[in-house]
């Protein structure tokens, strides 16, 4: 293999990186590059989109360090085993792309991922240098988003979370016991223990000094993760039971679900086809109500005999098929949550809903000035003008919202 540009280092590395979808970056804090004091606040190879808290869509340039890796994941296009092109940036070419990105205005920031070279320490070292250059000598006041790598030293992830504004382990698979099949090289408790040391380290630095003072912020816009759904056979209950645990024991910000991609001269082991993409979507919807909206997970996974998410309908909306007895609500008068258990009701809806009510009586019309989505409200609610009569308990009422048959082809 000859020597690569940067160009061709640039198509190989952002191209490997699309298969990580940990990539936003809400929560973060704001850093002022204004008056000379740094840089800092679009389309080019490399770059992603994520969206901010605010709807905001930001960019960052999403990348590998390499794709070289010394582990052997069966699902990963860059194991050790794979026959894919490689390439490696070094630690001043990140940089360099990073400031010459965002002095064209092409990015807001840097998601930074690798696969892992000569050894778990040198990897992660390599990338703290990259991060440490950003910031001490280029000040770069950009978001940036690092991917940790458990094994290395733990000196080197403290470095990382001072640095950065966000960090992300990938727990890889819904079980340890799938992990193990799939990733006997990667160490679950390992993971566990660091996401649990970056927990214990964000939260002492948002603890005051008995000085009153405040030590460095750490990783600000808190950590991540991600699973890979459908290489092993877990179902949405195993995957959603998981992430339940994930959010209540580390504090996550987020848990993404990226759908298996089949890879060329992948293991016997392994499916022959992707699962479904609406299977990743209706996982992410499932994950909101858990988080948002008061649901529990037994609810959103016990409409179905086999713990798997209704794929033609939203979870929100099996649910409320499957209870019909406890609709339709009085908008004026139902709790508020019961209220977002209503299909087409957002959080903003409810807030609304409830401000407003308490100065006056709402009327249907008012709904849709709220931004409810009142094509799949209508069946559950009441309100002045409004009643659905038979419509809530009539049998056609799925039909309505689900996806008409297709005729499958025999070739």
């Amino acid at each position: 293999m000859g020597i690569r540009t940067v160009q061709e280092k640039l198509a190989i590395l952002s191209d490997a990186a699309k298969y990580d979808a940990s990539c936003a970056s809400s929560a973060t804090t704001k850093r002022n590059a204004l008056g000379g004091k740094g840089l800092g606040s679009t389309e080019s190879g490399g770059i992603c989109h994520a969206y901010a808290p605010d709807g905001r869509c930001i960019s960052l340039l999403k990348i590998l360090m390499t794709n070289f890796c010394i582990y052997d994941c069966s699902y990963c296009v860059n194991r050790v085993s794979s026959n894919v092109d490689r390439a490696r940036f070094s630690v001043d070419e990140v940089v360099s792309l990073t400031i010459e990105f965002y002095r064209r205005n092409y990015i807001e920031g840097l998601f930074l991922s690798s696969g892992i070279i000569r050894s778990p320490d040198d990897t992660m070292l390599d990338m703290v240098r990259i991060v440490r250059k950003l910031r001490h000598e280029e000040r770069f006041q950009g978001y940036i988003h690092l991917k940790t790598i458990p094994d290395a030293a733990p000196e080197l992830i403290e470095e990382a979370g001072r640095l950065a504004d966000r960090l992300s382990i990938n727990v890889e698979l819904p079980t340890d016991r799938a992990v193990a099949t799939y990733a006997p090289e990667k160490k679950p408790g390992q993971i566990r223990e660091v996401m649990g040391r970056i927990r214990a380290r964000k939260q002492a630095g948002q603890d005051r000094s008995h000085t009153g003072k405040r030590p460095p912020k750490f990783a600000p816009a808190g950590q991540s993760t991600q699973m890979i759904i459908g290489a092993d056979g877990s179902n949405d209950a195993t995957v959603l039971g998981q992430s339940t645990r994930l959010y209540s024991s580390y504090r996550l910000k987020r848990v993404y679900y990226s759908a298996f991609s089949p890879i060329p001269d992948a293991s016997s082991k392994l499916p022959l086809i992707r699962p479904p993409l609406q299977r990743e979507h209706r996982l992410y919807q499932a994950d909101w109500l858990l988080r948002f909206y008061g649901f529990e997970l037994d609810e959103i996974t016990g409409v179905t005999p086999d713990g798997n998410l209704d794929l033609d309908i939203d979870p929100k909306l099996a649910w409320a098929l499957e209870h019909r007895g406890l609709f339709p609500l009085d908008v004026n008068r139902a709790s508020k949550e019961l209220l977002l258990r209503v299909p087409g009701f957002g959080v903003k809806t409810v807030q609304r809903i409830l401000s407003t009510r308490g100065n006056r009586t709402l009327r249907y019309e008012d709904l849709t000035r709220m931004g409810a989505s009142l094509k799949k409200a209508r069946a559950f609610i009441t309100a002045v003008g409004w009643t659905p009569g038979a419509l809530t308990d009539s049998a056609g009422l799925r039909a309505r919202f689900a996806p008409p048959p297709e005729q499958l082809s025999l070739l």
